[in-house]
């Protein structure tokens, strides 16, 4: 079977996209879900957080929460605001935030191919999170959030996408964030024919972001057992080629210096990195360099070159300050549950890290080069894991753009 197909997408119509459109289930909790959705009777938020439905308080992994977003999709088919495509196509979504674009294919990818390891992973799991996307798939029958994918860009795929925005968009939309979504309908059989064997004659795609959204998908393919031909074994995904991706910084914050004296802390960490205050906020501009906020003062670290090991988990940056300060000189052996660290998004700015130190909240920050789509491609070529928060990637796929149907 094919790494990638078209699929008949379930989609707003064009007079009602702007309505339905919303941010991903992920990057809003219930009450900020229930704020963005208010006055909005057909926000997708709806669907992915049918909590804001029930009341206030109500678990978002109740029974409940899983039946009220299938009642809120089969209220929205009913009322025309949804509908599905008569065939199945491609479609290209470009996402636009300031002066970056990137511009990719929306596609079902192959469930077999994700448990080969040929759609590559780079993440652990948690088997809650799965279990929520799980149930979330058998409640709707549909995937609902896309998979991010990246593929190592080919030129005449990269034309053959890009060959579809000739033509209007279906919707052209900006968020409240800026963020502009533009939406095509790829149909031409011999394009998509063409898209098809493109992909297939790839050793492998990537996923970027989306760990629990695909493991659930395998899950719940596994279960059905309809074949490998169903519609069931392949999951929503939009794949960008790698260099048109955007990896922003994804920096650290930690409560207290150890025990340690200010003075005992900087000759401690003198030991694997050359520190140089600095007059202004630091933004590294390599790999190896990192910047540091502490007691009201930057700081420029660079990491001992004779440190940096060949192993493409270890050399990563966030590797590289875990295993040379944060364990050794902070006590940090597990940032996945250390109560003392935090992390904190590039999108937020380095005002953010003085902000939460200065507040008192936090002792000490720390700024990163972000990771590169060549370091993540590595690490997943290698079969191993990334240390947690790795990767920021902006801008967000939005939700609601298109959804796919298991039959």
């Amino acid at each position: 079977m094919p790494l990638i197909r078209p699929f008949a997408g379930l989609r707003p119509v064009p007079e009602r996209a702007d309505d339905v459109v919303a941010p991903p289930y992920d990057v809003l909790n219930s009450a900020e879900a229930r704020q963005r959705a208010a006055g909005r009777p057909w926000s997708f938020l709806h669907i992915s957080k049918a909590e804001i439905d029930l009341p206030e308080g109500t678990d978002p992994y109740d029974a409940t929460v899983y039946a009220k977003a299938a009642d809120n999709m089969q209220k929205m088919l009913d009322e025309g605001i949804l509908r599905r495509d008569p065939k199945p196509c491609y479609y290209v979504y470009r996402l636009t935030m300031g002066d970056h674009a990137q511009t990719g294919l929306v596609a079902a990818a192959s469930v077999a191919d994700y448990d080969s390891n040929r759609i590559r992973k780079h993440e652990f799991t948690r088997p809650a999170k799965e279990d929520d996307r799980v149930r979330q798939i058998e409640a709707l029958n549909a995937q609902t959030g896309p998979v991010l994918l990246a593929y190592r860009s080919e030129p005449d795929i990269n034309e053959l996408i890009q060959s579809v925005t000739a033509n209007p968009p279906e919707y052209d939309l900006k968020a409240d964030d800026g963020v502009g979504h533009m939406f095509w309908v790829a149909d031409d059989q011999a394009l998509i024919d063409r898209l098809t064997a493109g992909f297939d004659r790839m050793d492998a795609i990537y996923i970027a972001d989306g760990h629990h959204r695909s493991a659930a998908a395998s899950r719940v393919a596994a279960t059905l057992n309809r074949g490998p031909e169903a519609m069931s074994s392949y999951f929503l995904s939009v794949i960008f080629p790698h260099d048109q991706m955007k990896i922003l910084d994804y920096n650290r914050v930690v409560k207290d210096l150890n025990g340690l004296r200010e003075s005992e802390f900087l000759q401690r960490i003198s030991e694997a990195f050359d520190v140089h205050e600095a007059d202004r906020a630091v933004s590294p501009s390599r790999a190896g360099e990192f910047g540091m906020y502490l007691d009201g003062r930057w700081y420029r670290l660079s990491i001992h070159a004779g440190r940096i090991p060949q192993d493409p988990v270890a050399r990563l940056d966030v590797s590289l300050l875990a295993d040379n300060l944060l364990e050794p000189v902070l006590g940090i052996s597990d940032p996945r549950i250390d109560p003392r660290i935090d992390f904190v998004g590039g999108i937020r700015g380095l005002g953010e890290l003085e902000k939460r130190v200065n507040n008192g909240e936090m002792s000490v920050a720390f700024s990163l080069f972000p990771t590169s789509m060549e370091d993540l491609m590595a690490v997943a070529d290698a079969n191993e894991v990334m240390p947690p928060k790795s990767t920021w990637f902006e801008p967000k796929l939005a939700d609601g753009l298109v959804s796919h149907v298991l039959d």
